[in-house]
């Protein structure tokens, strides 16, 4: 779709919280969809993110300050994604939307949903009540934004208010209005108000998105056009109906759910795709499957890998795996490693703790620890802040009078830590501890220390039902020798 999108005689699948991901965008895009809308995404979360270009997935990635990819894209729907955002202040929506312009087709307000969680920040249906401020953000965007602007709405509590709130929105110059025929107060299992949709339609002459017929209306392709022909409007916007069965949007006709689900999984993988998120898009489109065996195991398993074993694609798993890791090597080697950066009198480096990259019970902190000890030094001192935005932590690490810090926030005290003790690990070129790194003599020797530490209080466990209370005080006196030191161990760090 080249050129600027259009919003005419389309068939678009609807933002749906943690299901608008990009493999169920790329997904509606192979069946026929024209158009795919991401989830909503919260103004001030998003104004937080930076830009990233993963090479190794080639996507782009918009990431929070806690490392969490808020919003992931390709060169494959770039011409056809619409960001969707929810927002209350028209500065803040412009400042989301000329990050992520330059990635997708068109910017779309949440104006409809009855959420709590939308409406407690005036941003959603909230908005249905202040006309005033809907205009403000929309004409902010439409001339802030070289992208089409759109809004999606809930019906009013009556059929001329309805009316008069698409004439202002028209006024803006956004591209399009999508409808919901519902008002703000029903739910799904209520009837769509397919008249008022057809009202707002024959009111303006942009295009008009219908909304909200997968209850009874669209359960296959066909009836698209039916409920395009029903309300008056322009195009149809399909949200439940996509979701529990993305291949509604096939002309061909529906294909059976499980084949389904499996190409779903596929771009899961391929895009390494939030596992919990990936398990909810499988549920929905299980439906009253879910206690199935195959249910079962969807609903046990808790990475990509296991959903992959689940549905018999492990040797798609696995090529994909090696394809990645490949480009991951190709990318590591054509790219300058991470160097150390004076902050002040602060060694800075961008590093994150992964505990799945170390063995069990064995840390950076533990590493340093006895490294510190070896060379005689005070041990380790960490001081860590927490941020209020979102309530991420930092911590800095003082060994010999010097300072280390990662540039990158992490989800808890103890991940700060742990970061802070690789940075001067690295700086410092002393091992880490990670899994597959050449065996080192302080690890060597708190392997030693616990399993002397355990074999003896298990010796002196069993002599303490026969021997006498001094005969116990030796048998303790021989474990610190066991240990090589008389200090108690020291607690896993």
């Amino acid at each position: 779709m080249a050129g600027r999108l259009s919003f005419s005689n389309i068939t678009a699948l609807a933002p749906m919280v943690r299901v608008g991901t990009l493999p169920m965008r790329l997904l509606a895009l192979d069946y026929g969809a024209d158009v795919v809308y991401c989830e909503e995404l919260i103004d001030i979360k998003m104004a937080q993110c930076r830009r990233v270009v993963n090479e190794v997935l080639q996507t782009v990635d918009f990431v929070a300050p806690d490392e969490r990819v808020m919003f992931r894209t390709c060169e494959r729907e770039r011409d056809r994604v619409v960001f969707q955002m929810g927002t209350a202040d028209p500065d803040r929506a412009l400042t989301v939307a000329r990050l992520v312009e330059k990635d997708v087709a068109a910017i779309d307000v949440n104006m409809g949903c009855p959420k709590e969680y939308s409406t407690k920040g005036g941003m959603g249906a909230a908005l249905l009540s202040d006309p005033d401020k809907i205009e403000a953000i929309l004409r902010t965007l439409v001339t802030g934004v070289s992208k089409p602007v759109t809004c999606k709405i809930r019906i009013l509590p009556s059929l001329e208010e309805t009316v008069r709130l698409v004439r202002r929105i028209e006024q803006t110059g956004v591209a399009a209005v999508a409808v919901h025929g519902r008002f703000k107060e029903e739910r799904p299992r209520h009837p769509v108000h397919c008249d008022f949709i057809q009202a707002a339609a024959q009111a303006v002459s942009i295009p008009v998105i219908a909304n909200g017929g997968s209850l009874d209306l669209v359960k296959t392709s066909g009836d698209i056009q039916e409920f395009r022909k029903t309300t008056g409007a322009s195009s149809v916007m399909l949200a439940r109906a996509a979701m529990w069965n993305p291949s509604v949007f096939r002309s061909q006709g529906l294909l059976p759910v499980e084949e389904v689900m499996e190409g779903y999984l596929k771009y899961a993988v391929r895009y390494d795709n939030n596992a919990f998120n990936t398990k909810y898009c499988l549920c929905q489109m299980l439906r009253d499957k879910v206690e199935s065996p195959l249910g079962k195991l969807v609903q046990a398993a808790q990475t990509n890998a296991d959903f992959s074993v689940a549905y018999g694609i492990q040797e798609f798993y696995e090529q994909t795996r090696v394809q990645l890791q490949a480009r991951r090597d190709l990318v590591q080697t054509g790219s300058h490693p991470d160097r150390p950066v004076l902050d002040g009198d602060v060694t800075t480096m961008s590093v994150k703790f992964e505990r799945r990259e170390y063995p069990p019970q064995i840390t950076p902190k533990m590493f340093l620890l006895e490294w510190s000890r070896k060379e005689k030094l005070d041990q380790p001192l960490y001081q860590t802040v927490q941020r209020d935005q979102d309530r991420g932590f930092q911590s800095t690490v003082t060994v010999a009078e010097r300072k280390y810090r990662s540039s990158l926030w992490e989800k808890s005290k103890k991940f700060a830590e742990q970061a802070a003790a690789v940075v001067c690990l690295r700086v410092l070129g002393i091992p880490e501890g990670r899994i597959g790194e050449d065996a080192s003599d302080l690890v060597c020797k708190r392997k030693r220390e616990v399993r002397a530490n355990g074999a003896a209080e298990e010796a002196g466990s069993k002599k303490r039902h026969v021997a006498p209370l001094r005969q116990e005080a030796e048998t303790t006196a021989t474990a610190g020798v066991a240990n090589g030191d008389h200090r108690e161990p020291d607690a896993p760090q």
